[in-house]
């Protein structure tokens, strides 16, 4: 699913992976294995492809919208 998610985005914005991997500091090839599935990608870099392809990631809880900069982590 997220590998779709991705390759929409990229292509949307008409990039090819090894343009958006150089971009985003990755190589064409992991690119090409999120995109397929075949690789675990972190949510960092899920946003940061997002926000290189013109796209936000939102969170909604209870009728409240809220991106992931508004986040604070417990866990660490």
């Amino acid at each position: 699913m997220i590998g779709n998610t991705l390759k929409y985005m990229r292509k949307k914005k008409a990039l090819k992976q090894d343009t958006l991997a150089k971009l985003v500091g990755i190589s064409q090839q992991n690119l090409s294995r999120y995109e397929k599935e075949q690789r675990i990608i972190s949510f960092e870099l899920i946003e940061k492809i997002a926000n290189t392809c013109g796209y936000k990631i939102y969170f909604i809880s209870n009728n409240e919208k809220f991106e992931s900069k508004d986040l604070i982590r417990k866990d660490i």
